[in-house]
């Protein structure tokens, strides 16, 4: 199964999500509708409601109450990337401008608040403190996460422990909840939750390090960014933190060079160093090992077409491109 035979397989939920986020984007405020539009219009994956969607489907939910929450979890991780390209002075998200590039930092991170409060609208609207307690806990926990981040800038001495934190805060707790809240909809049983949500958390991390794979890669055109940006905003990825570790005394002075100054005047050389370390293969070969988690937690999931889209769900996120 490829990744369009999966997003085939949830095309009708996916309508009503994409429905339903822009029934709920609307606004009063001109200003609101225009870059909500545009950053939730921008062409991503929308993995995390994917997610979600293919979760519920797996555990047999009937109901309709995955299509608003889909649309919430959309919601947060879009509010994120408006604060998150703010914080990064981002030029370029997926192939374009970046709204804070557009509309300046201010509007960015209103409409970034916007979003987040739209979400906790939302969230009431379904009813369920038990869901509510999972996305509060998630939001939180992605602030804590990108607050890690950030001390983590410029400092060439990040362990690989610590940029895994950063990880499962800031990008694998969202797909971790998205994968939880499909079990407690089911109303399934705790082992089966843990189950669920074990299988975001993973897949989160396996995508997340694909993408510190693919900052080195040899085109911006494919990924829709800048190569070399993680680097050039000074953030210690686990391909650079591995050179250090493992490189010679010349290729980690260098890296950490780097580290510290930001930019990209020394792209070339950390590249080439990255490249000789086995950082590269050592980061992806993490992400495949965190994938194949994320698929040993359903074991226990009956069989399905939904389920079989979940494998390969995990094989897409260490395999992609993009």
């Amino acid at each position: 199964m490829d990744i369009d035979n999966i997003y085939a397989l949830i095309e009708q939920d996916m309508q009503d999500v994409n429905a339903c986020i822009r029934a709920r984007l609307h606004s009063e405020v001109v200003l609101i509708n225009q870059i909500g539009h545009y950053i939730v219009n921008s062409g991503g994956k929308r993995l995390r409601p994917v997610l979600h969607l293919l979760c519920a489907g797996a555990l047999g939910y009937g109901g309709r109450q995955h299509i608003d929450i889909a649309a919430i979890i959309e919601f947060i991780h879009t509010a994120t990337l408006l604060h998150d390209d703010v914080v990064d002075a981002s030029e370029l998200r997926r192939g374009q401008e970046t709204a804070n590039e557009l509309w300046g930092n201010e509007a960015s991170v209103l409409v970034g608040d916007f979003l987040y409060s739209r979400a906790f609208q939302m969230m009431v609207s379904v009813g369920s403190m038990r869901v509510m307690e999972i996305l509060a806990e998630a939001t939180n926990t992605i602030a804590e996460g990108e607050v890690r981040q950030l001390l983590n800038v410029h400092d060439p001495n990040t362990s690989e422990e610590r940029y895994m934190d950063v990880i499962r805060g800031k990008t694998a707790k969202l797909f971790e909840s998205a994968g939880r809240l499909a079990a407690v909809l089911a109303a399934q049983d705790h082992d089966v939750e843990e189950a669920m949500a074990s299988y975001g958390m993973h897949l989160g991390s396996a995508f997340q390090l694909i993408d510190d794979v693919l900052d080195y890669g040899d085109s911006s055109a494919d990924i829709g960014k800048n190569i070399g940006d993680d680097l050039a905003e000074g953030k210690p990825t686990l391909p650079l933190i591995y050179t250090i570790q493992h490189g010679s005394p010349e290729q980690a002075a260098l890296v950490r060079r780097a580290i510290e100054e930001g930019g990209l005047d020394l792209i070339e050389e950390v590249k080439a160093a990255i490249e000789s370390t086995g950082a590269i293969d050592y980061t992806a070969r993490f992400a495949r090992e965190e994938a194949d988690r994320a698929k040993s937690a359903l074991a226990g999931i009956p069989a399905s077409e939904y389920k079989d889209a979940l494998l390969a769900l995990a094989d897409f996120a260490v395999n992609r491109a993009y």
